[in-house]
């Protein structure tokens, strides 16, 4: 077992080095239908002109535009037309009643809108101004043309990406693979919600927070489990995890207690656990397995998110081929003081003036981590700051 003392930067490193692996996963394909959030991982071109025939933009009548210079004229209704439908060409001297969508006949070359018609009987439609040829008339391939490009590769792909992808008649998409991410929350005094809490228990909260921030950022779950301080029942979950994940999170068990299951567990397989230069989150520990990568963070709450924030989001965010996290310098709206030789990650919020730290800093304090919205980031050689001063913030 590897221990000792690391600043922020090595173990930010060592777990980017640990993880590269999972960037090199092969491309897969995937139904559209599953495809939302999923990154592209080659450009896609349009198989087809969008829209892929001439089409009406209005509800009204396909005209020949020379047919109304001397407008208000009376033209012979020749039928109707809905979306969907198809005539083989509009007569010289009529007009044809046409609903939006529907394919604009040839011969026809502008759509009079309805409210600039009038209709004496069934048969006659009154149009009562020109138009210029091409009025509300939609051209094949004015949206986009066949072979040109729809969407780049590394789109990340919302509903309106898949609105284009869908309209041009693709069922399915290459797409970057996710990682698949194990999670195990240790710990003898959890119990899982919904259950009856007994004396010294406490509901669990790590496995859920770390399954949805892996789910937010581009990972797959594939398990969640929860162990007691059992050696025996700790490597029977590990060994599962390994089996079916691509890297695992576990949380609690780094520290230097007496029933520190994981540590005790992984430290003998060559496992490396540290203390990071960092609060919250210092005791923290990696491991290989299998060769599947093991990501240890501490059992309090906070910690354990604010590890996962530093630590495994980018490598998560880069593998899934999300765009990286977002930092920002911003002015503090108070002053502030810091413990000297850490790096502190504190809780805060945006305002119109900037961004004010929380009071109270308890790796507890889930609540009050939920109120937050940012990540003051502060350096391991800073003491103090006044308000105005620039601080570099971290977006959750």
């Amino acid at each position: 077992m590897t221990s000792g003392k690391r600043s922020v930067e090595e173990h930010e490193q060592h777990v980017a080095e640990l993880l590269g692996p999972l960037w090199e996963k092969s491309p897969l394909r995937v139904p559209l239908a599953h495809a939302l959030h999923r990154t592209l991982a080659q450009d896609i071109e349009s198989p087809l002109d969008l829209p892929p025939f001439r089409n009406s933009q209005m509800d009204g009548y396909a005209v020949r535009a020379h047919d109304l210079a001397s407008a208000p004229t009376d033209l012979p209704v020749q039928g109707v037309l809905a979306a969907g439908d198809t005539v083989a060409a509009l007569e010289p001297g009529h007009a044809l009643k046409i609903m939006t969508g529907a394919p604009v006949p040839d011969g026809a070359d502008a759509v009079v809108p309805v409210e600039d018609t009038r209709s004496p009987d069934p048969d006659t439609v009154t149009v009562e101004r020109s138009v210029a040829p091409g009025t509300y008339v939609r051209e094949a391939g004015t949206d986009v043309r066949k072979g040109d490009l729809l969407l780049p590769a590394g789109t990340v792909l919302a509903a309106r990406h898949i609105a284009a992808l869908a309209a041009v008649g693709l069922t399915s998409i290459p797409v970057r693979a996710r990682p698949r991410v194990a999670i195990i929350s240790t710990g003898s005094e959890l119990v899982t919600a919904g259950s009856e809490l007994g004396p010294g228990q406490i509901f669990n909260s790590n496995g859920p927070a770390l399954a949805a921030s892996a789910t937010a950022n581009g990972a797959d779950v594939v398990t969640i489990d929860h162990c007691h301080d059992d050696p025996e029942e700790f490597v029977t979950m590990l060994r599962h995890a390994v089996g079916v994940a691509d890297v695992v999170f576990t949380s609690g068990g780094v520290s230097k207690g007496d029933f520190e299951v994981v540590k005790d567990t992984l430290g003998p397989q060559g496992g490396q656990f540290v203390s990071v230069a960092m609060q919250p989150g210092g005791p923290q520990g990696t491991a290989v397995v299998d060769g599947v990568p093991i990501l240890t963070f501490p059992g309090n709450p906070v910690s354990a998110l604010v590890s996962f924030e530093v630590f495994a989001r980018p490598a998560l965010r880069a593998a899934a081929g999300y765009p990286p996290v977002v930092c920002e310098k911003l002015p503090l709206t108070t002053d502030l003081t810091s413990i000297p030789g850490r790096r502190q990650f504190l809780r805060g919020r945006l305002d119109e003036n900037g961004v004010t730290p929380f009071r109270g800093h308890g790796s507890h304090l889930v609540a009050g981590l939920a109120a937050a919205d940012v990540l003051l980031d502060i350096p391991a050689d800073t003491t103090s700051l006044e308000a105005g001063d620039l601080v570099k913030v971290r977006i959750l």
